[in-house]
């Protein structure tokens, strides 16, 4: 694998995280990476930028990110291309996206290097509103009216098929997200690999089930104004009514795999 252009990114606000990656910025220097890092990050030999926004002009071979699952979700938002992400748990709770621990990461450039690794490509998703396509999602796309004194009506459309009942708001979740926030409210765990999105009811009038389709696109509308929200991070807004159109993002994400495993999420969740 070619390491000439190369990212480290850590966890917002976080001492630990900012630390490790000096380190880690340093061991990339050292093999003659162009490495850049973003503020307050500050390493003699590496370039300093000031945001993640700045990473698209660059054409780069390889991103790190230090911190928990909600720093490479950050990271995911802003690549548009397939850039291959390493991922190493600082700081974070349980690290279910993470690849290794930074008493790893000798190794890892080695197997890099050697290219002894694998890449684990991930489905995307995407909203559209009102002729505007917000930043693709990773885990899942979550629609909730923003009226809590009002249960909605919500109009679920994919392929030929129409549902349409009260409820609070709808997940549309990626396989990897499977086990987020749609597991939690009694959907399913896929294979992260799967080419397929789940759509899961939060609090639907009538017991409805988590339904998982093949197709590239969801049209959702809401009898109310309603928030859209990417990997419960960017919220976003939709009027009444208005169609919200989701489908996979054209562009997968791509980690770095070092170790062969199964249902690696399971795995972190205890089971």
């Amino acid at each position: 694998m070619k390491l000439k252009k190369v990212a480290i990114v850590s966890k917002v606000g976080s001492k630990e995280s900012e630390n490790t990656a000096i380190d880690v910025a340093k061991k990339f220097l050292a093999i003659k990476s162009k490495v850049f890092t973003i503020v307050p990050i500050e390493v003699e030999g590496a370039k300093k930028i000031q945001s993640l926004e700045e990473l698209k002009k660059e054409n780069l071979d390889l991103v790190v990110t230090l911190g928990g699952d909600g720093t490479t979700l950050r990271v995911f938002r802003y690549l548009e291309n397939e850039i291959p992400i390493l991922t190493i748990n600082v700081g974070g709770n349980r690290g279910i996206l993470a690849e290794i621990t930074i008493d790893e990461i000798d190794d890892a450039i080695n197997k890099m290097l050697k290219d002894d690794f694998f890449l684990d490509k991930r489905t995307r998703v995407v909203a559209s509103c009102g002729g505007k396509e917000f930043p693709p999602a990773l885990n899942e796309i979550y629609i909730n009216r923003t009226n809590l004194t009002k249960t909605a009506e919500i109009e679920i459309k994919f392929q030929n098929d129409t549902v349409k009942q009260k409820m609070d708001g709808v997940i549309i979740a990626t396989p990897s997200g499977s086990t987020g926030h749609s597991f939690s409210l009694g959907g399913p765990i896929l294979h992260e690999s799967l080419d397929v999105l789940i759509i899961t009811p939060v609090a639907p009038v009538y017991r409805l089930e988590s339904i998982v389709v093949p197709d590239e696109k969801i049209q959702i509308i809401s009898s109310h104004d309603c928030n859209i929200v990417m990997d419960a991070q960017v919220v976003k807004s939709a009027g009444y009514e208005e169609p919200i159109i989701i489908k996979k993002f054209k562009k997968q994400a791509v980690f770095v795999r070092l170790k062969k495993r199964g249902l690696r999420q399971m795995s972190k969740l205890g089971f």
